[in-house]
């Protein structure tokens, strides 16, 4: 794993050490621009990744790119860990949408609010024409960042080429989060930069076969249901059936996965709840 790794002209990749998810390791940050930068996901906690993360970043000015703000895609800890301490060691201003900066109120302090449709040119000697994007379903201020003349998007947890994301029932949304993967396989987008794991050349697919997942997914729930009598089935009854095709090492995850499959199916009219709170199909 190279660090820093040039992925086009005015685009590198920083991989850092992160508490994430497995099978990822690491969280990709990324400095967009050929002159004026925007540096994306101040991902790591760790004090020794942040001493190679913060001399990549100052690297940045003996080769005429001057970071003008840093970019938070979301709030999660393995994307939002350094952002306070770079904003402050590179006195660097802090963007995020609105929702991200009021989860992370008295934490971190969000200089500037990005909003859906919103474009920031970069300038250079080929200036980056930046539309933000909001795409929620996996955290409520998630975006991101599509380069209207190259066709490069970074797409934070959208998408990873390693590993799968989590919908976490609580703040995350299905229903939402599907409907977004389908707004971004529209973009027709030449390559996807995620959080974790390598560039993927054929977004578009990606998108799509995430939906398809997901959607497969939902069947076997639904499948798992049908036997269950009239009081319904637990989540932990459920698990172990609907996520058969998984090793049990990582079930903990999947019934959060499995929770909130579960929030869509009901407020689609296809789950309901019972009386002693057993999902159910309804008939």
């Amino acid at each position: 794993m190279g660090r820093p790794w040039r992925v086009t002209l005015g685009v590198e990749r920083f991989p850092s050490l992160t508490p994430t998810l497995p099978p990822a390791t690491h969280t990709n940050s990324y400095a967009l621009g050929e002159r004026e930068v925007l540096l994306v996901e101040p991902a790591t906690p760790f004090d020794d990744e942040r001493r190679e993360w913060l001399a990549w970043a100052r690297s940045l000015e003996s080769r005429g790119r001057h970071p003008i703000g840093i970019v938070l895609t979301h709030h999660h800890a393995d994307h939002a860990g350094g952002a306070w301490f770079f904003a402050n060691e590179l006195r660097l201003p802090l963007l995020a949408h609105h929702e991200t900066a009021l989860r992370l109120e008295g934490e971190v302090r969000v200089d500037r609010h990005v909003e859906e449709g919103e474009r920031i040119v970069l300038d250079g000697p080929s200036p980056m024409r930046l539309r933000v994007l909001h795409t929620p379903g996996h955290a409520p201020g998630h975006i991101c960042l599509f380069d209207e003349d190259t066709g490069a998007a970074i797409v934070g947890d959208m998408v990873a080429s390693e590993g799968t994301i989590l919908i976490e029932p609580t703040e995350g949304d299905m229903i939402t989060y599907l409907a977004q993967l389908e707004r971004l396989a529209g973009l027709s987008a030449s390559v996807a930069l995620p959080a974790h794991g390598e560039p993927i050349d054929e977004p578009t697919t990606l998108f799509r076969r995430y939906i398809t997942h997901r959607l497969a997914r939902e069947a076997k729930v639904l499948a798992a249901l049908r036997p269950f009598p009239p009081e319904g089935a637990s989540l932990d009854v459920l698990l172990p059936v609907a996520y058969a095709d998984t090793p049990p090492l990582v079930w903990p995850i999947a019934r959060m996965s499995l929770e909130a499959h579960l929030v869509k199916l009901e407020r689609e009219g296809r789950v309901s709840r019972s009386a002693g709170g057993g999902y159910r199909l309804v008939v």
